[in-house]
């Protein structure tokens, strides 16, 4: 599958003017400080030209934590997460945060949901720091001044300061990664969606940036929701987790229950290797 952000390059959604409009809330001012919210599904379906890619998801993520949803490429965790976030419409069923549909006019702008997509979605043209910015200046909703203090802010907090001036084509992948992080931050979220945040990094990277989503929930107690193939970091960071596949949960539980599961589907997810001989397990 392509990355979405690239998918995203022109698409309009209510109350995100680009790709790089990642917070998703539309308020004339900055909102209170952050506190976590739930979030449901329930019933959720969506085709693309006649093809089933979501066949009846139902879940609940409670307030604060790390729900980590992960399975093969192509299972249809990426489509979910853009439905949760409101950049996709469903052909059937329901996205509740805080028992009220985003569908309903007005609910999304009571709530500060951010996104860090794929790629991390930064522009070259800009500074770090105006990355970091960009959505307050774009809104004006703070003064230049202010802007730069909470800048500065979000990325003292996740120990990127000294990068401020820098161009993105400057940083590495795990830097990016993290100085999207920063920019879903400068409005406090309440919900943070991560589309695949260790793809291209290296093992070490991954570390850092499963640390960094473990940090936030204890910090500023956001809701998470993580969409990944990467076990390592699934296993490293949920609170609870999905096996998604074919468009299914297959099984939605607490990280041991799922490493249990004697489910071929997912134990052969779970136990791929290099090992080429490597029978199905018992």
């Amino acid at each position: 599958m392509d990355s979405d952000d690239e998918k995203l390059k022109g698409e309009k959604v209510e109350g995100l003017k680009s790709e790089t409009t990642l917070p998703l809330f539309n308020s004339s001012t900055l909102p209170l400080p952050a506190h976590s919210v739930r979030v449901e599904v329930r019933g959720l379906r969506k085709s693309y030209a006649g093809q089933q890619v979501l066949k009846g998801i139902d879940l609940s993520v409670e307030r604060g934590e790390i729900f980590v949803i992960m399975g093969p490429s192509g299972s249809g965790k990426s489509v979910l997460l853009k439905h949760i976030i409101g950049l996709e419409l469903p052909d059937e069923g329901q996205i509740l945060i805080e028992g009220e549909s985003i569908l309903t006019p007005g609910v999304m702008d009571k709530y500060r949901l951010a996104m860090v997509f794929q790629s991390g979605a930064l522009l070259n043209s800009l500074t770090v720091g105006e990355n970091v910015g960009l959505y307050l200046s774009e809104h004006r909703l703070k003064t230049a001044g202010e802007i730069d203090r909470i800048t500065d802010e979000k990325l003292e907090f996740l120990g990127l300061r000294n990068v401020k001036h820098r161009s993105p084509s400057e940083l590495s992948g795990g830097m990016k990664k993290r100085v999207a992080i920063a920019r879903a931050l400068v409005i406090d979220p309440q919900l943070i969606l991560y589309d695949e945040p260790t793809s291209e990094l290296d093992p070490l990277m991954t570390v850092t940036i499963g640390k960094e989503i473990l940090d936030l929930k204890h910090r500023i107690h956001v809701t998470s929701i993580v969409v990944t193939h990467d076990r390592d970091l699934a296993f490293g960071v949920a609170d609870r987790m999905a096996m998604m596949y074919d468009g299914n949960l297959i099984a939605v539980g607490l990280p041991e229950q799922l490493r249990h599961n004697r489910d071929p589907i997912i134990q052969k997810f779970l136990t791929a290797d290099f090992n080429l001989n490597d029978k199905e397990p018992a």
